[in-house]
């Protein structure tokens, strides 16, 4: 066996425990043992403790036994693959004990763009993408790359494949010198250097924590989670020293395989294996991870994945612009015949990007036909939405909203590299095709540039909107036959089930019931199944004895009853990546409502991060509960509890997200068209004692209504 690496662990382990009691003590000598430590915007304290070992540390004094233990139990000269597991799992305690420190008194001791610890609300932010697979899994690479421009191929081919990126010590620099875009918007993390690659496993297993609803301590069973379920390996650059090794077999120990571009004298198979080829490393990675890809290769100049979704491309980035107001401009897919369709043609109606100057304008309308045996046109809104995604996922481009309200920019760096407008078309119909292809045949896209040509289907576009729109207000839960289940969220919270009717969006706010049905045509055996409602035990709280006998077989039989209208009484479960949250004001005889923007504090004395600790992972909490934003406006929104009558407090910025149709629900329910300015934000205040005296003087109806409780 590997004598010489497993030896190295446990003399890595030696040294970071060392240097970790070495911090403590100065810690404790100058700021006092009783000295909060914590993350900063965490529910889960010091993660790799509270998952491994169920010890929620809030002070400097607690760290002191934990230290002990560690060396006394995991630290050994053992020189075994499993020794050396334990001595890295020391190894992962006491950079965890290294890097909390740095926080101590609310210090932030990292700059942009290095992130340092990584956030709750970034656990959730993509923790839907991580569910659906959408990002494949996760690279954590640590050390530096044989030159500059090796390290970009390198991160290029993870982006490419859709992978979560986290970059530990001077890869981050390299990749700078060549202009890189890191960050969260990049799914591209630069945490930083030496101890601060625990950032990576903390982050994993928060993961646990939060979607799996595994209990604080329970270490079996969050390392099988962090086997099977978060998709994780090391990509090791450079000279190795045993603090590094000693920090890859904590990998190990959690069930992340390691890759080397130095030669060892002795492999672990299928957890520390050799690759100098870097060309070839990242393949041998996904192939001993277990990573399986869908590729598509998209004939575009630029590079394609969900890594740039979250780009910004400020005005003076912008070659060209489309749309948002300043020009006119739309999106439509439509369902055509095998005769309406050319596949693969791509035609662009008037200038193209070369006939622009920088910092131009121009029209744009894009339609998107396409053909399929199983298409319907209840199909085509929700295929018209992905355009929003698929644009996103192209490095230097820049989509927002959808329909005629949609807003493009291409940055000058696309545009250097060769980027066209008809490009659009080659990204479009490449992931129409690989996304959806038991539904979708044949697609062509047309491209308008031309102002003129624009008006015209503009005004086409129109009509089918508002048809479209009929037909979904038409779409209420008492007019349809089934519900569907969405199990999606399983891979992170096994026991969850999301229930999705017309007038109930899932909880992540991106599967509506049209979505749902779309999903079940495309894959009958996939996480979306056609619930038939029958007879309702209660109709008022939406309990169904149907949905009740799928959802505790599809929950693993841990859920007998979830009512769908009432938060008191079996509401339905959150995994983790809900929008918003419900929770009971009981002062002020209402609800609440905070979503994953808003980080202050709430008037149940949490913020966002903390509230969602307590709901997500499956767990069924009366009196709270994760939603998806516009389930608030729809008229079954607690239908059985009062509905948008009980909300006393949400914060601003939901309050201007939902405005428009929140007054609409508002005048249906006769509360006014004012009824919005008697919800307290954070401009009154986030305590139940502030925001009283502020509904009483608003004379605000939950405070008469009948008692939650």
């Amino acid at each position: 066996m590997a004598n010489h690496l497993f030896k190295q662990a446990y003399d890595g382990a030696i040294i970071a425990t060392s240097y970790a009691e070495i911090l403590l003590n100065q810690a404790i000598k100058e700021y006092g043992e009783d000295t909060p430590v914590a993350y900063p915007d965490t529910a889960y304290y010091l993660p790799v403790m509270t998952a491994l070992s169920g010890e929620k540390v809030k002070t400097l004094k607690e760290l002191v036994p934990i230290l002990n233990r560690v060396r006394t139990t995991y630290i050994k000269p053992d020189y075994t693959f499993e020794g050396a597991t334990l001595n890295g799992k020391a190894a992962m305690y006491s950079a965890e004990i290294i890097e909390a420190l740095r926080y101590l008194n609310g210090q932030n001791p990292h700059v942009a763009p290095w992130t340092g610890f990584l956030s709750d609300p970034i656990l959730r932010k993509f923790g839907i993408q991580l569910v659906d697979f959408t990002i494949p899994g996760v690279a954590v690479i640590v050390g530096k790359a044989k030159d500059s421009k090796a390290a970009v191929k390198l991160i290029k081919d993870l982006q490419a494949k859709g992978m979560m990126i986290m970059l530990v010590n001077e890869i981050i620099e390299q990749l700078l010198e060549e202009n890189v875009k890191l960050g969260v918007d990049y799914i591209a993390f630069p945490l930083g250097n030496f101890t601060q690659v625990i950032h990576a496993v903390n982050f994993a297993l928060r993961s646990s924590l939060a979607f799996g609803g595994i209990a604080p301590g329970n270490t079996e069973a969050h390392r099988e989670y962090q086997r099977s379920r978060v998709r994780a390996f090391v990509l090791a650059l450079g000279p190795q020293d045993e603090v590094r090794i000693a920090a890859e077999f904590a990998a190990a120990y959690l069930g992340f395989p390691t890759i080397t571009d130095q030669p060892l004298e002795e492999e672990v198979a299928d957890w520390y294996v050799s690759e100098p080829d870097y060309d070839k490393m990242v393949p041998l990675a996904l192939e001993v991870r277990g990573i399986k890809l869908k590729i598509t290769e998209i004939n575009v100049p630029i590079t394609i994945g969900p890594a740039f979704e979250g780009e910004t491309i400020r005005k003076g980035d912008t070659y060209v612009e489309f749309g948002g107001g300043r020009t006119p401009g739309f999106e439509l897919v439509k369902m055509v015949g095998p005769d309406e369709i050319e596949d693969g043609k791509i035609t662009v109606y008037g200038p193209e990007i070369d006939e622009v100057e920088e910092g131009g304008k121009l029209p744009l309308g894009t339609v998107v036909k396409i053909y399929g045996r199983k298409m319907q046109e209840d199909f085509e809104s929700v295929l018209e939405r992905r355009i929003h995604y698929f644009i996103n996922y192209g490095e230097g481009l820049w989509h927002v909203a959808q329909r005629d309200l949609c807003w493009l920019r291409i940055s000058k760096d696309a545009k250097a590299k060769g980027f066209k407008i008809r490009h659009f078309g080659e990204i479009l119909i490449a992931k129409y095709k690989s996304e959806y292809p038991s539904l979708v045949d044949r697609v062509e896209v047309e491209l308008y540039t031309d102002a003129k040509l624009v008006e015209e289907k503009l005004k086409e576009a129109r009509a089918v909107y508002a048809k479209r729109d009929d037909r979904l207000r038409g779409l209420t839960d008492e007019s349809v036959e089934e519900l569907y289940s969405c199990t999606l969220c399983q891979s992170f919270a096994p026991n969850h089930v999301c229930i999705v009717a017309p007038e109930r969006v899932g909880l992540c706010g991106a599967v509506s019931w049209l979505d749902a049905k779309a999903s079940y045509e495309i894959t009958p055996t996939g996480p979306n199944q056609p619930i038939v409602k029958g007879e309702a035990i209660d109709a008022n709280k939406g309990i169904y004895k149907s949905v009740n006998e799928f959802v505790y077989n599809a929950s693993h039989q841990t859920l007998e009853n979830v009512s769908l209208y009432t938060l008191m009484e079996a509401p339905m479960t959150s995994c983790g990546c809900f929008e918003a949250i419900i929770a009971m004001v009981p002062e002020a005889n209402g609800i609440m409502l905070t979503t994953r923007e808003h980080g202050g504090m709430t008037p149940v004395g949490m913020t966002f991060s903390t509230l969602a600790g307590t709901v997500g992972g499956g767990m069924q909490a009366p009196g709270f509960m994760g939603i998806g934003k516009r389930y608030i406006v729809s008229r079954k929104f607690l239908k059985a509890d009062g509905g948008i009558a009980r909300i006393v407090w949400m914060p601003k910025e939901l309050k201007d997200f939902l405005r428009e149709d929140f007054v609409k629900r508002s005048v249906e329910e006769g509360l006014g068209e004012d009824f919005i300015d008697k919800i307290a934000d954070e401009s009154v205040g986030t305590t139940a004692e502030e925001i009283l005296p502020f509904l009483e003087e608003k004379g605000h109806p939950a405070l008469t209504m009948d008692p939650l409780l």
